[in-house]
């Protein structure tokens, strides 16, 4: 059975660090994988992703210079360091692996979330 599931979730104070794990299992062949986050009444936004045929890693603006990942897509294993958070960055992290199919599209595979939540 496909499952992701993520690991490391807390809380911390203002402008500390943290550091979400996610694994990624019964998938044959994973084509990238993604964090995306979701705070309360918010709609769900991509954070960061990485592909595996070229290694090429995107960052959406609000967290680009403070947060990275690191994946090993041959463990299906992903790391997201978060340094310098905010209440801002409060919210649901979700892992997300891109599942190839025997056609064009991509399944997605999502993980139950870890909650992040940063005090003032």
């Amino acid at each position: 059975q496909e499952r992701v599931e993520e690991t490391g979730g807390g809380v911390v104070q203002a402008g500390e660090s943290l550091r979400l794990f996610c694994h990624a299992s019964g998938i044959y062949w994973i084509n990238s994988m993604a964090w995306y986050r979701q705070a309360p009444g918010k709609p769900r936004e991509f954070v960061a992703s990485e592909s595996r045929s070229d290694g090429q890693q995107k960052y959406a603006d609000s967290v680009k210079g403070r947060f990275s990942i690191s994946v090993d897509f041959s463990s299906s294993r992903m790391v997201l360091q978060m340094d310098s958070l905010g209440p801002n960055d409060t919210a649901v992290y979700i892992c997300n692996a891109q599942a190839a199919t025997m056609g064009p599209n991509e399944r997605p595979v999502w993980g139950q979330g870890t909650q992040v939540t940063v005090s003032g």
